[in-house]
């Protein structure tokens, strides 16, 4: 039985990646994940950040004005705060349990520049002239 969907890892070539990632003995109990398709891009949420772990990316249709950017979480940096899950006037951002939060992100994220598919990667380098 062979398994077709695509793998992703993180964007080498991402901006994000220069920033500190989280740094402790344990990892969080919960993570923060957006429902980008609830997600109006306010960036209120990227405001009450306290380690920048959220990025304003483009939305997943360019060419509707309704929906021209969103946000995402790096699940790398959260702290598990719940800043963002509160200040959203939306309520689009959850608190997930550590281990649940990567499957819901899979599953609520329309479009992400922090994550990329593997087969990408060569891509992006060429174009990046790396």
């Amino acid at each position: 039985m062979s398994d077709d969907s695509p793998v992703l890892i993180e964007n080498p070539f991402h901006t994000a990646r220069l920033k500190p990632v989280r740094k402790g003995k344990k990892p969080p109990k919960l993570l923060a994940v957006v429902h980008q398709s609830g997600c109006t891009g306010c960036e209120v949420c990227i405001a009450g950040c306290p380690v920048d772990s959220i990025e304003l990316v483009p939305g997943p249709n360019p060419n509707n004005p309704a929906f021209q950017q969103t946000v995402e979480i790096d699940l790398s940096r959260c702290i598990g705060c719940q800043n963002c899950s509160q200040d959203c006037p939306w309520e689009t951002i959850t608190m997930y349990h550590h281990e649940d939060a990567y499957n819901a992100w899979a599953n609520e994220t329309l479009f992400s520049d922090l994550y990329i598919e593997e087969q990408n990667v060569e891509k992006i380098s060429e174009k990046a002239g790396k």
